[in-house]
Formats: C-alpha cells, sequence, structure tokens
C-alpha cells in the first residue's frame, strides 16, 4: 500500500491553490485502487450504506469534508461503476437501448454514444476512494478541481506556462465525468471538461461550475504556474476594465514594456543578456569572470543603491511615503530597517518597487548607450539578482544562470553570513527555487564544484556569446 506511506505537504498545496484561485469547495483526491481491503486502510473512510453514483460520491468530498471510498456493487447503476473499470456494461446498454430512452433519439446514435465514453480497463481495479486534498488522505491518481471559467482559464494558462501545449477539450454529453476522470487517469494529462445534466442534478455541480482533472504530478507544475502569472500581474478574481478607459495603464507590464525590450536590444547594435543567480549561488563571481573575458557588466545592485542616494527622486518618493523613520543618521536610507517593513507587506513592497524600478531602468539604459557609443557592438552582461523574481528575462536576448543545489546554498550561507539553518531556509524561501528557475535560462553555469570547472563553463559561454555578437554584426551590415 504505497499510496498511504509518507503522504504529507498536499495541505499546503492546496493552501496555495485556495490563495491564488479563491476555490469555493475542496480540491478531490482520486485513487483506483486495485485491492478493495485498502479501503480498510484509508483513515476516516466511509461507505455508504445505500448504492450511489460517482458524482454523488465526489460531491460529498469537495462540499461535504467526507473521505468516501466503494466497489463496484456500491454504484447505483453500471453507467458509474463501468467507466472507472469496476463493473461490466450489459448488454442494454451497449446495444443503445438505456441512452436512447432519453438522450439521444436512435438505438444507433445510442450505441455510438456509449462507444464514445472512455473507460478504465475492467478488472484491474477492485474499488475507488476520494478524499479532501488538503487532509494529506493518500497519493492521488488524479486531482479534481471544479470552479467557474474565470478560474479554468488561470490553470489552462498555468500548465501552459513552462511548457506550452493548446489544450484539448472532450465532452461527450452526459456521463462527462469520464471525459476527466479516465482520459487524465489513462494519459497523464489535464483535462477540462462541462459537468453533465447528471453531475448538477445528482452531485450538485452549480450553473457556472467546469471541473478539471490534474494528474498528481503536475499539481507542483501548476502551482508553480500559477504563481508566476500572479507575478506578472494575471490574478484571480480577474478585475475589470472600463470599456472606455485608457488601457494601457492596465496591461501587464510586460505588454507595456515592447518598447524598452526594442531600446535595450537596439536594433543589432549591441548584444545584451541578462545574469541571475540565487543566494550565495557564486553569481558574482561568474560575473568577475565574463568581465575578465571582455563584457561590460552593469550591475542592478549598484543601481539600486545609486537612485536612492539622498536628494534623488527615488528617495524623495520613498521618504515621503514611507516617512523619515526608515532614514539613518546621515540621511542615507536605512535599507535593512526598509526591507523589514516591505518584506511582511506586499502592497508596501509594490509601493517601493514603483519608486525604484522605473529609475534603475532609466539609468540601466544610460549607461548601456555610453558603453554602446564606444564600442562596436559590445557584449553588455546585466547582474540581475532578481531577474526572474521580477519578470524582467523577456527583455534580453539571452539569460544566464548560476546555479547550485539549495544543500549548497545552505552550507554556503551559514558560513558566509554566519546564521543558522533555518534563518538560511527563511531566505531562500523569499526567493524562486533554484530548479525553477531552470526554465528560464538559455544557459547554465553549474557552480557546485572547484573554480576550474565553473572557469571551463564560463569560457564555452563566452565562445557562444562571442558566436551571437559576430551574428549581429552581420544582420547589421546586411540592414
Amino acid at each position: 500500500m504505497d499510496f498511504l506511506k509518507d503522504v504529507k505537504g498536499w495541505d499546503k498545496k492546496v493552501q496555495k491553490l485556495d490563495t491564488l484561485l479563491r476555490l469555493r469547495s475542496f480540491p478531490v483526491a482520486f485513487r483506483m485502487l486495485e485491492n478493495r481491503e485498502w479501503l480498510n486502510h484509508i483513515p476516516y473512510l466511509r461507505r455508504i450504506d445505500k448504492r450511489l453514483t460517482l458524482c454523488q460520491m465526489i460531491n460529498l468530498v469537495r462540499n461535504f469534508d467526507w473521505t468516501v471510498g466503494a466497489e463496484g456493487k456500491d454504484f447505483i447503476f453500471p453507467t458509474c461503476s463501468s467507466i472507472i473499470g469496476l463493473g461490466k456494461l450489459p448488454e442494454i446498454y451497449t446495444d443503445g437501448t438505456f441512452r436512447s430512452i432519453v438522450w439521444v433519439k436512435k438505438k444507433e446514435d445510442a450505441r455510438r454514444f456509449e462507444e464514445s465514453i472512455p473507460r478504465l480497463p475492467l478488472g484491474k481495479y477492485e474499488a475507488v476512494a476520494l478524499a479532501p486534498l488538503r487532509y494529506n488522505p493518500f497519493h492521488p491518481d488524479i486531482v479534481l478541481i471544479y470552479g467557474n471559467p474565470a478560474q479554468m482559464i488561470l490553470l489552462i494558462n498555468a500548465i501552459q506556462l513552462e511548457s506550452y501545449q493548446v489544450m484539448q477539450f472532450f465532452c461527450v454529453g452526459e456521463s462527462s465525468c469520464a471525459d476527466v476522470i479516465v482520459r487524465s487517469i489513462q494519459e497523464r494529462k489535464a483535462y477540462l471538461t462541462i459537468p453533465c445534466y447528471g453531475e448538477r442534478r445528482y452531485g450538485h455541480a452549480q450553473d457556472d461550475e467546469l471541473v478539471m482533472a490534474i494528474p498528481a504530478e503536475m499539481i507542483d507544475m501548476v502551482i508553480r504556474g500559477l504563481e508566476g502569472l500572479y507575478r506578472r500581474g494575471v490574478r484571480y478574481p480577474i478585475s475589470y476594465a472600463g470599456v472606455e478607459s485608457d488601457l494601457l495603464e492596465v496591461f501587464p507590464p510586460a505588454y507595456r514594456d515592447l518598447d524598452i525590450v526594442e531600446k535595450v536590444r537596439s536594433k543589432g547594435r549591441r548584444l545584451v543578456v541578462g545574469l541571475s543567480g540565487g543566494i550565495a549561488s557564486g553569481k558574482s563571481t561568474v560575473s568577475g569572470m565574463l568581465r575578465e573575458r571582455g563584457a561590460h557588466i552593469i550591475d542592478f545592485d549598484i543601481l539600486a543603491r545609486e537612485v536612492v542616494k539622498p536628494g534623488r527622486p527615488a528617495w524623495k518618493d520613498i521618504v515621503e511615503y514611507f516617512g523619515r523613520q526608515i532614514l539613518a543618521e546621515d540621511n542615507t536610507i536605512d535599507r535593512k530597517r526598509l526591507s523589514e517593513i516591505v518584506f511582511k507587506d506586499m502592497e508596501k513592497r509594490k509601493k517601493l518597487e514603483s519608486f525604484t524600478h522605473p529609475r534603475i531602468m532609466d539609468e540601466f539604459l544610460i549607461q548601456m548607450e555610453e558603453i554602446t557609443q564606444k564600442e562596436d557592438t559590445p557584449i553588455i552582461v546585466v547582474d540581475i539578482p532578481l531577474l526572474f523574481e521580477l519578470n524582467l528575462q523577456y527583455r534580453f536576448l539571452k539569460n544566464i544562470l548560476v546555479f547550485v543545489p539549495k544543500d549548497i546554498q545552505i552550507e554556503r550561507l551559514i558560513q558566509r553570513d554566519g546564521i543558522d539553518e533555518a534563518e538560511a531556509e527563511a531566505r531562500l524561501r523569499a526567493q524562486l527555487p533554484m530548479e525553477e528557475k531552470l526554465g528560464y535560462a538559455d544557459y547554465i553555469i553549474y557552480n557546485d564544484k572547484e573554480v576550474t570547472h565553473t572557469e571551463r563553463q564560463v569560457d564555452r559561454l563566452w565562445s557562444e556569446l562571442k558566436r551571437l555578437r559576430d551574428e549581429i554584426k552581420i544582420q547589421k551590415k546586411e540592414c
């Protein structure tokens, strides 16, 4: 019964889903069991003392907080049990008689209807178990999430964020539960459908609800996608922008920043790449190696300190909003005191970013233009610690990530800053996990071994950057 071993962490995942989607009902853990006896080992599981439908079971879980299980004999009709492989479909169904009573005009159409319904293989399973996912009941095959169309399109966007694919939809009509449950279990993909008449009448699905089945192994990716969209300003509930308003200001920042992308790339006058890492990853070391090989380095940390010097516009805005209590004795901003304030309050952090980020970008554009004036098609590496967290990677032609595993980050942080493991863990949680950043990077420098190992990777990277720079030069001449 491996599906019951080391079950933990689902509660935190559900909490994130609830925060990001504001779900109305519990996500449902759905598990097919090869042995009916396993039902007796699932904590708090109830066996209903009357025959029921599959959609009733789902409703008891997602709206009434029950953990339930059933065998084939527990279902009122073979329509349910046959879909999940717990019962054989009688001839009165397969010959079209049953579906022709209500759902289609002719028996030949009813036969096609029945044949179109996907089903789990008969004999493979002996029982099914369903439970609220947040209680860590067992390792599910799939997770069922019910929501309105706005919530569902964000789930689709989240799935597409890391590895884009067109999402397919199926709806056989009545018994559409098969379109998500069976397809998702068999194909290990997420599927969305419209709950059918039966699920609305007997399973109490609401008028505005759709249902998505997501394989359990995809849930982490879905949450990362939702969080990534949130950072980009795509959130639930979706706020309305007035039809007579100037919509430019309410589009995601990336849409408004296309002119900045043009300025950064400057029609082939330079090669500009982003550089990032994580805390204690050795990003500064790699930056220094690239500088030694001829790259021009623009460090956003330095720019951030420059724009908040006393008397400058960003400094004035910050002091006016946060008050003079965030100033040190010499009138400079006490970065530690300000960080403590914004770390606990997302809205204040956003406000601070609105004061500093535009000014940092202005300084960056000025420095970049000065470099370009002095050198033909320079290679400019832009060192941004929170490159991916701030969703700035799209501005650069390529992006570099300096990567080290989490355990090495923690070890280096403890040694470097003299902190304990708990504090090191807390600092890492303030940034995107390094594994997630891998998906955004074009080039990866693994900095977890000796310096010579890193040097060799930087040499290969530098050769690749020079090759790209040469291509830009050729394109510029042809234009």
